[in-house]
């Protein structure tokens, strides 16, 4: 049996006075810093899970070139410094993975007298990544759970991070329930380096976001799956003993155990350059990007059909 996706989209007088009363308010021409922000102008700063930098590099990219004189500054660091960046008053953006809590939005409205906005763009998956020369490439998920828990000493789990990413927040919330980390999983930098270490030690096995490795048409990422192999997980809905890799269809359908969902979170109460990237990340063209990144967009309903091949 084979399971196809469709996707479908839904998709004169008074000026001397003005320009008096402009020249009054900060917010008209923001002071002495330069011109007046619009949606389609001006320079903001962003924080983005490490995780994700393939795919929102190529997101800012196209936003960019649609909008010239619109210009984002993304800085990559663990999810935890993003929350931390973004109630400073440099930071309007992050992109997450987890939404804010009533705490984290009450302190906003106190602290800025307003609730940021949100919204979920992908879902994406933790790929599980094993050396070429590894003779394991089939898991349970309880096989997972005894690697990062210190159980299984056969394995060196590698993440990138011992704390404060993503990651990591999603292995001891989703994975282990609430466990700490055993003392053996190693903290690599990046997800890069993640993947550098496990290419390196044959007994490594690694977490890194499926933006990473999932894009075979990304000749960086074709590099990378020369130096790893993708390991596939016990499906969560298939029943028996099927496995699968965290491809587009099984994140999609859930079939795959490791999804999460991907958020972005604004801090600002005008139309300005934040705005307009989170519509665009929401709209046809940001969509269409996580999809080709081998995400899976939110805001594609789908047609599911089952053919049968053996006609």
């Amino acid at each position: 049996m084979r399971v196809l996706l469709r996707t479908i989209f839904i998709e004169g007088k008074g000026i001397l006075t003005g320009l008096a009363v402009c020249g009054l308010l900060a917010g008209c021409g923001q002071g002495n810093k330069g011109p007046r922000e619009t949606p389609k102008s001006g320079t903001i700063q962003i924080s983005v899970d490490e995780s994700f930098k393939p795919v929102i590099d190529s997101q800012i990219k196209v936003f960019e070139s649609s909008f010239p004189d619109a210009h984002i500054i993304a800085h990559y660091k663990p999810e935890a410094e993003c929350f931390r960046d973004l109630s400073t008053d440099s930071t309007r953006m992050i992109i997450v993975t987890r939404m804010l809590s009533r705490a984290e939005e009450q302190f906003y409205m106190d602290s800025f007298h307003l609730t940021p906005t949100s919204g979920p763009l992908a879902y994406d998956a933790i790929a599980v990544i094993v050396n070429n020369k590894s003779k394991d490439s089939i898991f349970e998920i309880k096989d997972i759970q005894d690697m990062l828990n210190g159980t299984d000493t056969r394995h060196q789990p590698v993440m990138d991070g011992h704390s404060a990413t993503s990651t990591v927040r999603y292995a001891i919330d989703s994975i282990l329930h609430g466990q700490s980390l055993g003392k053996n999983v190693q903290a690599a930098k990046s997800s890069e380096d993640v993947i550098n270490y496990v290419a390196n030690n044959p007994l490594a096995v690694g977490f890194i976001g499926v933006s990473w490795i999932g894009d075979q048409d990304d000749p960086q990422q074709l590099a990378f799956l020369k130096k790893v192999n993708i390991a596939a997980l016990r499906c969560v809905s298939c029943g028996g003993q099927t496995y699968v890799k965290p491809y587009q269809a099984n994140i999609a359908l859930k079939r795959y155990p490791l999804v999460r969902s991907l958020y972005f979170i604004l801090k600002e109460n005008f139309s300005g350059v934040g705005n307009n990237f989170s519509n665009f990340l929401e709209y046809e063209r940001g969509q269409l990007i996580f999809r080709r990144a081998y995400l899976w967009p939110t805001r594609m309903p789908i047609d599911v059909k089952t053919i049968d091949l053996s006609q």
